[in-house]
């Protein structure tokens, strides 16, 4: 009986009205019905062999979901198909019928109600992975068929015309859910049994590809499954398209570049995937476009940067350093015999990959033995020389265009600062030095063959990157200290060259760049790498390295945090006094003739904390020339502070970034502790072992405070210009500094014994308790002779004040004395009777003469004006005794004619009362 007839059987008597959606009911229960009654069929062993009726009950299920399969059915479409995969095998009569199911999985699912997707989300990545099991299929149609259905994924198919309440699932939902099944490793896996089948390998391929460069997931599953090295174990596999090739490798590129580049490195690291990469790579090299060659190499430069890569075993590394030399050196070798070169883009990027391997394969040390048989130094020589001019190259030769030459020339240079110093022997040999100088000599000539620099700034043909590459070498070179190259480096006058160039860049009216900055950097290193251990290449410094030095020194560290590299800059001037200037006594005293110590004082005050541990040690060095003293005496900055406040400043300062225990004053708080810091306070309980320096003598080599006191030490403490009594507070404690360094050593001594459970021997015990006590006795002397300066200091300004409050009062004394004599002249002219009257006082007031012909002197009235003041023992005011001195002031009824001009006279010392 047919299943939708009974279905829908009705009873003719009884008349019923039914809804839309519950005749749709009736036929999703009618179709599910339908599905589990196709599965019985074909599961039931009374029916397994009714092969007609399989087909014909498959085809009619299969029509009706021509527009696409159902989410909710997918489960039993799946238990389907694997039936019917079975049954291939016996009877390859369910081929079509398996492939028509899988063409219709390459239509969009479809969903009843909008929750149907995350409801039915498990069935639907269950369905993706039964899909790729179906690859088991030996028939090559369905095989071709799941790769055609996986890769229609990714296209957009419209959906056909579709019946009423059905809706097709999201665009990217089926992609999501492919993200979580097992149908990218099952594919992979599948490859091993398509040997016999190329041209659906190739498809698979091409499937494989699209899985890998949509998703990182994909990746992280194939690579689950070893995907990388099954790809590449497989890619020389015959082909006559070489499709397989170029696929395999733009797999291996995606899962690069999107998946694990360590897990992908790692599974390339065989012995097996290595013979075969090379085999892809020389099949690749008899190309005429080496594009897949380029992408190879790329691929190689990753595996050799693994430790454990095996390409110097494999002999691939042999052929690519003797590529990588080609066709600047000529060679027999087999493999560049009949390579020919078409100096094309592609040829090109082959030979900058090439010799960027050589980078990667320098740290295996078994690589420069093969560097030096196959005439690597040579090679990056050739490559790095000034250009010859067109009438010096060979007429017909091809070869690389100017701005080729130029970036294998800067190429070159970049490795040879990596295997130059790995391969010192070879590089002297190969006159390395003396190709490097004239390069250096060719950068500032002003008829460079390139013109303006495309990788460098610089105006009028300057070769800016050519010489920041060359010094680069330069300093890789100098810094292994060997006595022998250095030696041949400053017997062809080094030393000179760089000191000219560095002016003359300095001199340069362009604008300071990151590139400019960094080679006057480099050359300084250089030459403080040079100089540092030997007095004669110190002279051969010279007067003109000291100017080169001043000149820096005065640029000041105004531009310390402009991020173009000033502040390294800065440190490399200070490092060019200690190592090229410090120990010469002839530059010693041209650097202080020339003002050097007082450049170096202006720089420590200016610059951040960060450079003053360097400025303080060059400065402790100059000091021991007894002509540098004077200097650092004499020396004031802008605000008047002397170099002894400075240094004081600093003490302090640096006491604050330790957080010493210090009182409000700067002066000891704690006597036990007169020096230790609060990481040192924090390690007290801490037991270090005997080859970790303990913190108290970790500490002198990791802040100021043993350099202030070593430079202190070289100009004395007694006598010394500039100091206020918060400086005399400091400086009690700075000359005490030894004292207490050696009491904190003994007393960490003490406690390390103690936490180890180690006690000393009666006399040993009382001379570590009597160290310690001297110590903390010190440290209370100490703190009373800073109270004793406070205290001193606040009487002074106490005199101060007194006598400030005096002179205050006698100038308020003067004023009133002079508005109370200007108000009687004024009351004298202008009332005639006042007048009348105050003459009448003097002359009756006026003494006789004793003479007649005795002078009569007038009146005189004075105005006191203080001179000097000198405080005595007595209190308050009556303990000052003050100079004072008079000018008379003349009446009107004194005569003009007889008023002569009379010098300041002074009063005895006189005290005053209150």
């Amino acid at each position: 009986m047919d299943s939708g007839k009974v279905a829908h059987r009705r009873k003719p008597d009884i008349p019923v009205i039914r809804s839309r959606a519950s005749d749709e009911n009736q036929q999703v229960s009618a179709k599910r019905l339908e599905l589990g009654m196709v599965i019985r069929l074909l599961e039931d062993p009374l029916t397994a062999d009714l092969k007609e009726r399989h087909l014909f009950v498959l085809k009619k299920l299969l029509k009706r979901n021509q527009i696409g399969f159902l989410l909710k059915e997918l489960k039993g479409i799946a238990k389907i198909l694997n039936i019917c995969a079975e049954k291939v095998k016996d009877h390859p009569e369910y081929v079509p019928v398996l492939c028509e199911a899988l063409n219709i999985c390459s239509l969009p699912f479809l969903k009843e109600k909008a929750s149907d997707e995350l409801t039915y989300a498990q069935d639907v990545i269950e369905f993706l992975s039964h899909m790729g099991c179906l690859m088991r299929v030996s028939d090559a149609e369905v095989r071709q068929q799941i790769v055609e259905s996986v890769k229609s994924f990714y296209s957009c198919v419209a959906p056909k015309q579709l019946l009423d309440g059905l809706q097709p699932a999201s665009p990217g939902y089926r992609l999501q859910l492919l993200e979580r099944s097992d149908l990218p490793q099952t594919l992979l896996l599948s490859m091993a049994a398509l040997e016999n089948q190329p041209a659906i390998r190739l498809q698979l391929l091409q499937t494989l590809q699209i899985l890998s460069s949509s998703s990182d997931l994909n990746c992280v599953l194939i690579l689950n499954a070893r995907g990388a090295e099954m790809i590449c174990l497989h890619m020389n596999e015959p082909d006559p398209s070489c499709q397989v090739l170029f696929r395999s490798s733009e797999i291996l590129w995606n899962l690069l570049e999107r998946g694990n580049k360590e897990e992908v490195t790692a599974q390339l690291s065989s012995m097996e995937c290595v013979l075969s990469l090379k085999e892809a790579f020389l099949t690749g090299l008899g190309h005429s476009d080496h594009q897949l060659t380029n992408e190879l190499l790329v691929i190689v430069a990753l595996i050799a940067e693994n430790p454990n890569s095996l390409l110097i075993e494999s002999s691939f590394a042999k052929d690519l350093v003797v590529l990588a030399t080609f066709p600047e050196l000529k060679t027999v070798n087999a493999l560049v015999r009949n390579l020919k070169l078409n100096f094309s883009t592609e040829d090109f990027k082959m030979k900058k990959l090439l010799l960027n391997l050589l980078v990667s394969l320098s740290r295996d040390f078994a690589a420069l033995q093969l560097f030096e048989e196959e005439r690597v130094m040579p090679a990056l020589l050739t490559l790095m020389k000034p250009p010859t001019s067109p009438s010096e190259r060979r007429s017909g030769s091809r070869h690389w265009s100017s701005a080729q030459q130029e970036e294998l020339q800067l190429q070159a240079l970049t490795i040879l600062a990596t295997i130059a110093p790995l391969m010192v022997e070879e590089y002297v040999s190969c006159q390395g030095i003396a190709c490097l100088l004239l390069l250096l000599d060719w950068c500032v000539r002003k008829d460079a063959l390139f013109g303006p620099s495309s990788h460098g700034t610089g105006g009028g043909g300057s070769k800016t990157a050519q010489m920041f590459h060359c010094v680069r070498v330069l300093r890789s070179v100098t810094s292994l200290c060997v006595d022998s190259v250095n030696q041949d480096l400053c017997d062809q006058g080094i030393i000179n060259q760089l000191l000219g160039i560095l002016m003359q860049m300095e001199a340069s009216p362009d604008e300071e760049d990151v590139i400019t900055l960094e080679i006057k950097l480099d050359i300084q290193l250089i030459l403080s790498l040079l100089c540092e251990s030997d007095m004669h290449r110190k002279e051969l410094f010279g007067s003109e390295g000291v100017e080169m030095v001043l000149h820096f020194l005065r640029k000041g560290s105004d531009r310390f945090y402009s991020g173009l590299g000033h502040n390294k800059l800065i440190l490399s001037t200070v490092d060019c006094v200690w190592s090229c200037i410090v120990g010469c006594y002839t530059t010693e005293d041209y650097f202080l003739a020339k003002e050097g110590v007082s450049l170096l004082l202006e720089l420590l005050s200016s610059s951040p904390r960060c450079v003053h541990c360097n400025i303080l040690a060059t400065l402790l060095e100059l000091c021991d020339n007894p002509n540098a003293l004077p200097h650092v005496l004499s020396w004031r900055d802008d605000r008047g502070r002397t170099a002894p406040g400075l240094l004081l400043q600093l003490w302090r300062e640096e006491e604050e970034e330790l957080q010493v225990s210090r009182n409000q004053h700067g002066g000891i708080a704690d006597p036990q502790r007169p020096l230790l810091s609060l990481q040192q306070q924090d390690d007290t309980k801490l037991s270090f072992p005997v080859d970790v320096p303990s913190p108290a003598v970790l500490e002198l080599s990791e802040n100021l405070r043993s350099k202030i006191y070593s430079i202190l030490c070289r100009i004395g403490f007694h006598d010394l210009p500039g100091l206020s009594a918060k400086h005399y507070v400091t400086l009690s404690i700075v000359r005490r500094y030894l004292d207490f360094k050696v009491g904190e050593v003994w007393e960490e001594i003490n406690r390390e014994l103690s936490l180890d459970g180690v006690r000393p021997i009666s006399p040993d015990e009382e001379a570590l308790s009597t160290i310690c006590k001297i110590t903390e006795d010190t440290a209370r002397r100490v703190a009373a002779e800073q109270n004793s300066i406070l205290e001193q200091r606040e009487k002074e300004e106490l005199g101060e004040e007194k006598l400030m409050y005096t002179e205050m009062k006698s100038h308020w004394k003067q004023r009133e004395l002079m508005a109370k004599s200007w108000d009687s002249y004024v009351s004298k002219t202008s009332n005639y009777e006042i007048l009348k009257e105050v003459k009448a006082q003097r002359e009756s007031s006026r003494p006789k003469p004793k003479h007649e012909g005795a002078a009569v002197h007038p009146t005189e009235h004075f105005i006191g004006q203080v001179m000097a003041a000198e405080s005595t023992d007595a209190q308050g005011s009556a303990g000052v005794k003050l100079m004072l001195t008079r000018a008379p002031i003349k009446t009107a009824g004194q005569d003009a004619v007889g008023a002569t001009t009379q010098d300041p006279e002074y009063f005895s010392t006189v005290s005053v009362k209150d």
